[in-house]
């Protein structure tokens, strides 16, 4: 994937669920069980995701790594 049109900064869930297919509930699933990065509280009841950890999550699974992950 060309990163050249990636948007930069933080990416709210429908802007996620445009790059990586799949239902919503199966996006919450994964960020629980660390399949998928975790959201970043906004306030009481708005999340958002780091751009540049979507795109290592697209670039190939071994590239995301969890923050504070051993494996680093």
């Amino acid at each position: 994937m060309s990163t050249d049109n990636f948007p930069a900064g933080l990416l709210r869930l429908p802007q996620v669920l445009e790059l990586v297919p799949v239902c919503p509930a199966t996006w919450w699933n994964g960020c629980k069980s660390g399949r998928f990065p975790k959201p970043l509280k906004l306030g009481p009841r708005a999340v958002a995701w780091r751009a540049k950890d979507i795109l290592a999550l697209i670039e190939g699974e071994n590239s995301y790594k969890p923050e504070g992950s051993k494996n680093e």
